[in-house]
């Protein structure tokens, strides 16, 4: 993350605590995720420890720790998503790519996201990557789907 940028945001600002979650928003939005760098110099702008920065961060779901991967996949979790699957879509990440929620592969492809709706019920369960909806989900179809980007990432490399 470059620290001319998080400086430029943080100079922005009064040094309140009431500017805690804009600044993180402006600092996300900037760098598409918030560095323990960027833990450290917003609590000591803002006078306030570690802790409460992360405290407050992680409390909101928008906010993220590691760099986003080059495609997102979001898995909905909803009760239809959950109950025809959505949980073994999530375990094959897992066990393919080493990622939670939250989390990067190590090559930067994949980012995961668990949600709570991608309102496709009828399509349950239901996966989606970067902006495309893929319903009727099993374990071999999010294989095929994910392959499918991985031989997309080579051909661009």
């Amino acid at each position: 993350m470059a620290n001319d940028s998080l400086s430029s945001i943080l100079d922005s600002s009064r040094g309140t605590r009431d500017e805690l979650i804009p600044i993180l928003q402006k600092t996300q939005q900037k760098h598409g995720f918030i560095s323990t760098q960027a833990v450290k110099s917003v609590a000591r702008k803002l006078k306030i420890s570690e802790n409460e920065v992360y405290g407050v961060a992680t409390f909101y779901a928008q906010f993220r720790f590691n760099p986003p991967g080059k495609h997102h996949i979001r898995i909905c979790m909803g009760t239809a998503c959950h109950v025809k699957g959505g949980e073994q879509l999530m375990a094959t990440i897992d066990r393919k790519y080493g990622i939670g929620p939250g989390e990067t592969t190590e090559d930067g492809l994949f980012d995961l996201e668990r949600v709570a709706c991608l309102g496709c019920c009828a399509l349950a369960p239901v996966i989606k990557v970067d902006d495309t909806v893929y319903g009727h989900m099993n374990v071999l179809k999010l294989q095929q789907i994910l392959g499918e980007y991985e031989r997309s990432s080579e051909k661009t490399d």
